[in-house]
């Protein structure tokens, strides 16, 4: 960690962190997916501390992103709450684990859900439809019917428009559990799970599927925190000049996120998570 630090100046991990910032929450996913490859791949971090310090900028960036969508009147209240509570178990069981998965295995692990997802993206086309195809995504709204139980449905107006739709809270709050627990074995935050699931199977548009994430990511990732601190698998030194500057670096990923459409906010989703995965595979 001496070696790491020595080459690595306060200016340059606020940077690093500003950035990583504003791309994770553009995009909905806390910018760990980013973070850790780096922190693992070009300065050396033990995997499982890695995942620890990632975390606590994850921590840093949700809330700051959290508040700034908030501001924006994007936010699911209703059911992040309830989303961010499925987490917490997933959360503390993936940091008790999180020791056990090191080096290659654990670069593979990674690479492969990141390509899942990224795949997913690409084929499916999960932007939230322009007005040409309103009526199809009306009725896409209304969620699949091999999942019925437990179905809720949300009204909420944002940016001077009105989204509906429903989806079955159960299957979300599984979800939600398992997204936990990758958040804090891997230290992403879980957002490159949660967003895609919260569009795909609980038909959830685009822009509130981010901001709702970011939501849920503020709690996943403090009890996260809060585990892997007690295990001794956080680096503060690096954590909080990187988590100062995803906090600086949030409001920034939120207000472009108002620039940029669901279908392009997917596509450097999709992007994004290839080339790391790529990078991961290759020795």
């Amino acid at each position: 960690m001496i070696a790491v630090w020595s080459i690595l100046s306060t200016l340059g991990l606020l940077v690093l962190g500003a950035s990583v910032g504003a791309l994770g929450t553009l995009i909905g996913a806390g910018g760990g997916f980013l973070l850790v490859p780096i922190l693992i791949m070009f300065f050396h971090v033990p995997t499982d501390i890695a995942a620890g310090t990632s975390l606590f900028v994850v921590l840093a960036n949700a809330a700051s992103g959290a508040a700034s969508y908030a501001r924006q009147g994007r936010v699911d209240y209703r059911s992040g709450a309830a989303f961010a509570l499925a987490t917490l178990p997933g959360a503390v069981l993936g940091a008790r684990v999180s020791s056990l998965v090191a080096g290659r295995p654990f670069h593979i692990l990674f690479a492969l859900l990141l390509f899942a997802v990224a795949a997913r993206l690409a084929v499916s086309g999960i932007a939230q439809p322009h007005a040409a195809t309103r009526e199809r995504a009306d009725d896409r709204r209304r969620g699949p019917g091999w999942f019925s139980w437990g179905r809720v449905t949300r009204r909420m107006a944002a940016a001077d428009e009105t989204h509906e739709w429903s989806f079955s809270l159960p299957l979300g709050l599984g979800i939600s559990l398992v997204a936990g627990f990758l958040s804090s074995i891997l230290g992403i935050g879980g957002g490159i799970v949660h967003v895609p699931a919260l569009v795909e199977l609980l038909s959830y548009p685009m822009h509130i599927a981010t901001a709702t994430s970011h939501f849920v990511l503020a709690f996943t990732a403090l009890a996260g925190v809060v585990a892997h601190a007690w295990q001794g698998t956080l680096d503060f030194r690096l954590a909080v000049p990187l988590g100062v500057g995803a906090a600086a670096g949030a409001p920034v990923g939120a207000w472009l996120s108002t620039r940029l459409s669901g279908s392009r906010i997917s596509a450097l989703l999709a992007v994004a998570l290839a080339m790391v995965a790529v990078r991961l595979l290759i020795p």
